[in-house]
């Protein structure tokens, strides 16, 4: 008997993103679908963005998550359209993003505060940061840099 797409739902949220590893993969939004294809567990992923180089270490991530749960065969597919979107994030991943001191998208395209010391007073610094979905800003009162993550 297959597990529960509840039980692999569960699964899947221990998965951490590879460049920011507070949030998993199911709080970032890119598991798009999860459904039993006969004996074969079939998982749809969209990239945060066409290209993102962390693409298959994510595919590889949640394959041996869900091998160790004893799931053996597995289709991981990406799905392209309808590109994500920062709007996919969860409630959960966009305060453990501020948590871990990267200000969340914001509809505005810039962050609100700043994740340290919650100022509003910030300045961009780059629209480049450690990553391409990321920006690097400066808060003008505590002189920390952050990263933002992009809108799109």
């Amino acid at each position: 008997m297959n597990p529960s797409l509840d039980q692999i739902w569960q699964w899947l949220e221990t998965v951490p993103d590879p460049e920011i590893p507070v949030i998993s993969v199911v709080d970032l939004g890119i598991v798009r679908e999860v459904e039993w294809q006969g004996d074969t567990l079939e998982i749809a992923v969209t990239p945060t963005y066409s290209g993102c180089p962390a693409t298959t270490v994510i595919s590889a991530d949640i394959e041996l998550a869900l091998r160790r749960n004893g799931i053996k065969n597995i289709a991981i597919n990406q799905q392209l359209a309808p590109p994500w979107t920062t709007d996919w994030l969860s409630d959960t991943g966009r305060k453990k993003l501020q948590k871990y001191g990267i200000a969340p998208p914001q509809s505005s395209g810039a962050p609100q505060n700043c994740p340290q010391c919650q100022s509003a007073d910030l300045e961009k610094i780059s629209q480049f940061g450690s990553t391409p979905c990321k920006a690097l800003w400066r808060c003008k009162t505590c002189l920390e840099p952050f990263d933002y993550f992009k809108c799109h």
